[in-house]
């Protein structure tokens, strides 16, 4: 396994990449030429290129591409796009380089990248090779978050088409249309010696620090060793209209230190019905669950400046 500073070097020396754009995404299919084009133009040899457009195609392009060598893949999509690489190059050396080209972003947006794909790109090529960590419900990786309650029924029932003629704002208008139909949950979340119980519509647990394109607190990133559990409004549908809108409007200015605001290493989640649990906006089985993190676990190309514990 080489330094960072060594798989950093040779990705600037040697531009070895393979690239892999999930063309179903709102802009992968829009941007897919660009960004190759782009790439080719910075330097990179690109030994692979694979615009994904067909269900179930992304994973097999992506383990096409790691197949390959390269010192650095590329994904180009939305976020359960890059949480899928993340997955697959979890404690590889390999690098993890990111082309934000989905809804909200929010793995891109904790690593400060920029979201312009021009801007991407020069980040890719000038940027240095930093280790994040992963979080792991039961034995999966995420990048972003696990959402149980109303987030996963929202994963399940958001219509492709909508994503992409309206991009996040599919999400609220989906919730809104099940919201009056939906049920509480009574979770209870066991960490570190004690027991939280929340009456809610939904809990999430963060590895990462934004959540549908906004900062969940101003204190939190990918590289800090917690998962920040907290739940969104209380059992009644209005308070979790309130919430979602205070938190949304607010969440640059919030801190961890906030009694809403569960940051721990490793956490056991259970709820009083078995529910639906989403993994970066990917339904993945159902509560109880044990949610962790695994340190250090991903390398990913960054802009210089940012922080690497």
């Amino acid at each position: 396994m080489r330094t960072k500073q060594e798989l950093g070097a040779a990705i600037r020396h040697e531009r070895r990449a393979a690239l892999v754009v999930n063309a179903r995404s709102r802009r992968g299919r829009r941007l897919y030429e660009h960004a190759r084009s782009r790439l080719a133009e910075a330097g990179f040899d690109l030994l692979g290129c694979y615009p994904a457009d067909q269900p179930g195609e992304l994973e097999r392009s992506l383990a096409d591409a790691l197949a390959l060598g390269p010192d650095l893949l590329i994904a180009g999509g939305g976020d359960g796009t890059q949480s899928a690489a993340a997955r697959l190059l979890a404690h590889r050396d390999i690098a993890l380089g990111l082309l934000p080209l989905g809804t909200t972003n929010n793995f891109a947006r904790t690593l400060g990248l920029p979201l312009d794909l021009d801007a991407a790109v020069a980040v890719l090529a000038e940027g240095k090779v930093i280790d994040v960590d992963l979080g792991l419900a039961g034995d999966v990786p995420f990048a972003n978050h696990v959402g149980v309650g109303l987030s996963a029924d929202i994963m399940l029932r958001t219509p492709p088409a909508l994503k992409r003629v309206t991009g996040r704002l599919a999400y609220p208008a989906t919730a809104l249309a099940l919201l009056a139909r939906h049920r509480a949950l009574r979770a209870t979340v066991r960490a570190e010696g004690t027991t939280h119980e929340f009456h809610t519509h939904q809990l999430y647990v963060a590895n990462g620090g934004f959540h549908a394109g906004r900062p969940i607190t101003s204190d939190t990133d990918a590289d800090d060793r917690l998962l920040v559990a907290y739940p969104v409004g209380g059992p009644t549908r209005r308070g979790l209209l309130r919430d979602t809108a205070h938190n949304a409007a607010t969440g640059h200015r919030r801190t961890l230190a906030e009694t809403t605001f569960l940051a721990v290493g490793e956490l056991w989640l259970e709820t009083d019905r078995p529910a639906r649990v989403e993994v970066d906006g990917e339904l993945c089985g159902h509560t109880p669950i044990r949610i962790g993190l695994a340190a250090n676990a991903l390398r990913v190309m960054a802009p210089t400046d940012s922080k690497d514990r």
